[in-house]
């Protein structure tokens, strides 16, 4: 079982800048598949950034360039670091954990980013 646990929202002026981390407890953590999603109100959740076992990365078109996603092995840590906050990343960020071997998929509880002026 593993546990994830997300910080670094708050309120954000347009233009900002965030970091978001999210620890997980547990063993094994390289293993896994570790991505940002988020949901905005009214919205279906989305896959932000993805960072596989050997650190490759991919991301939603929206935030190419803005958003960066990391990993800590050290610290059981993923990181998603925002700039150039816009109004429409407002939205509950959650942390996603998978581990396709095994079939094992959790989630944090969210943290909530909001930009506005």
């Amino acid at each position: 079982q593993v546990q994830l646990v997300e910080s670094g929202g708050g309120l954000v002026q347009p233009g900002g800048s965030l970091r978001l981390s999210c620890v997980a407890s547990g063993s094994f953590f390289s293993l896994y598949t570790m991505a940002w999603y988020r949901q905005a109100q009214g919205k279906q959740r989305e896959l932000v950034a993805r960072i596989s076992r050997g650190s490759s990365t991919n991301y939603t078109d929206s935030v190419k360039g803005r958003f960066t996603i990391s990993r800590d092995n050290a610290k059981n840590t993923v990181y998603l670091q925002m700039n150039s906050l816009k109004t429409e990343d407002t939205a509950v960020y959650y942390c996603n954990a998978v581990r396709v071997t095994l079939g094992n998929n959790y989630w944090g509880q969210g943290t909530q980013v909001t930009v506005s002026s």
